[in-house]
């Protein structure tokens, strides 16, 4: 799990890398929840979330936002770093020329601005959204939603309502063209306390049934 540090809009940015063996693996990014509310790459949520990628052979990143750890910059209010999203995409796809496909996940105001990069980066194919602050922000930019996905949430989170996340899945999953695997978690709070073993048995349950893994070229 290399240190790496690659550039952003508003300087270093932090990260956790694991490369891939095989040459045309997928890639996958993992993006942190809310930076001025303790949000770290090494959140448990979002370690938990790079290893199930790990472990499917992806070439997996996840970095801290600007201002966070060693990362340069200031919180922006998700402007920048949206920005800082797609700076890390930019510098997988150095690294991973090949990749055949990439996924994006993240985790509260993780995947807030996952879902808004996977909006503006057609190479994205997938994404899994934990506790998606649909009460906090506007989420209305997924016109059309461009990817399947999976959005899970609990029904005791104190922070984001579930009755405001189940009305942002019913919505993308009238569209026709993608499909939407929502999941409500029974007795789970927004940081999955006491329930981070039974998220990752969701996540995991998903990428089995949708990744198909890629044929080595080599």
């Amino acid at each position: 799990m290399p240190e790496v540090i690659f550039n952003g809009p508003e300087g270093r940015l932090e990260g956790r890398y694991h490369h891939s063996k095989t040459s045309n693996a997928p890639a996958a990014i993992l993006l942190h929840p809310h930076p001025q509310h303790g949000g770290t790459m090494n959140n448990k949520v979002v370690y938990s979330l790079y290893q199930s990628f790990v472990k499917r052979g992806f070439s997996t990143l996840r970095f801290n936002f600007r201002g966070v750890g060693r990362s340069q910059g200031v919180f922006d209010s998700g402007q920048g770093e949206l920005s800082d999203a797609a700076s890390a995409l930019d510098w997988m796809q150095t690294y991973n020329p090949n990749a055949q496909t990439c996924w994006i996940a993240g985790f509260s105001f993780g995947a807030w601005i996952g879902m808004q990069l996977m909006m503006r980066r057609p190479e994205i194919s997938g994404f899994i959204s934990i506790a998606p602050p649909a009460n906090i922000h506007d989420f209305s930019f997924l016109a059309p939603c461009p990817a399947s996905g999976l959005i899970l949430h609990g029904d005791k989170d104190e922070v984001v309502p579930v009755s405001s996340v189940d009305k942002l899945s019913q919505k993308l999953q009238k569209q026709k063209t993608i499909e939407i695997d929502y999941r409500v978690v029974k007795g789970c709070d927004h940081f999955f306390q006491g329930h981070l073993d039974e998220m990752i048995g969701h996540v995991d349950g998903y990428l089995d049934k949708n990744f198909i893994p890629v044929e080595p070229t080599e």
